[in-house]
């Protein structure tokens, strides 16, 4: 583990093997260890970058609000230390939104994005209207929420299954700190549509849904890449494609990087 200073605040990072530089970034309620079983296989080629986003993991808080351009200034302060001019960034869900709000922030630093479960539309009505009852009901009952939260990313289907590996990612997710889940709950809310770049971007760009993803709606997010160079891969599963079709998400992230 390594750290860094951003605005007053502590970063934790990984930095392992050498090559095109390669960012992981996890989502809501994860921090950099979601990416543990991929980062051995992935460090053997290339230059792999694992970072604790504000709030958490061993990141601390920035402010009562992470905004998504928060948490990309962030990661771009991370490279500019590392001495990173290109990368190509992957993101889970919430790290999707990160990685494309870093990409229309600092497109030249761009080789190629990887968006894993995740969309580049903003929150409906509906979903901001949820937001604000998760931050409600986080306050009432922290661990309550967090264990539901996780329990629902994965399809019905794997939850006994891989009721080992669930209870591994709710201690991860506990490690969340109450602020740091308001204030990426308040930043995904008030994220910004950046369907556009899917259009125009020059690089390399895959996208990977779960067909039974019960945050993302499958259909919904289709659309986003029609009359797109996007390519697509779609797994039977949910929300946790690292976890629920790890074997197969590694060879189709393994196929993206040789295009990069």
């Amino acid at each position: 583990m390594k750290t860094t200073i951003y605005k007053n605040t502590k970063i934790t990072l990984t930095d392992q093997g050498k090559g095109t530089a390669v960012v992981l970034l996890h989502g809501f309620l994860e921090n950099q260890a979601m990416w543990k079983a991929f980062v051995p296989e992935l460090s053997k080629k290339y230059r792999v970058i694992t970072i604790d986003l504000l709030g958490h993991g061993e990141t601390e808080c920035l402010g009562y609000v992470h905004t998504m351009e928060d948490q990309a200034d962030m990661v771009h302060h991370v490279l500019h230390e590392l001495k990173i001019r290109k990368a190509v960034l992957a993101g889970h869900s919430m790290g999707g939104y990160i990685a494309l709000a870093f990409a229309e922030l600092y497109p030249d630093t761009m080789k190629g994005l990887f968006l894993l479960n995740s969309t580049s539309l903003a929150d409906s009505d509906e979903r901001k209207i949820n937001r604000d009852r998760a931050i409600v009901a986080v306050k009432q009952n922290y661990t309550n929420f967090v264990r539901m939260s996780i329990a629902n990313l994965f399809s019905e289907d794997n939850r006994e299954k891989l009721a080992e590996q669930i209870e591994q990612v709710k201690i991860e997710a506990l490690k969340t700190p109450l602020q740091g889940i308001v204030a990426a709950l308040e930043g995904m809310k008030i994220r910004k549509d950046r369907e556009v770049i899917l259009h125009f971007a020059p690089y390399p760009m895959q996208l990977v849904l779960g067909k039974k993803d019960g945050v993302l709606n499958y259909d919904d997010n289709l659309s986003q890449i029609e009359n797109t160079k996007v390519e697509l891969t779609t797994f039977p599963d949910g929300h946790m494609s690292h976890i629920e079709n790890q074997e197969e998400l590694l060879k189709v992230f393994l196929r993206f990087l040789k295009r990069v």
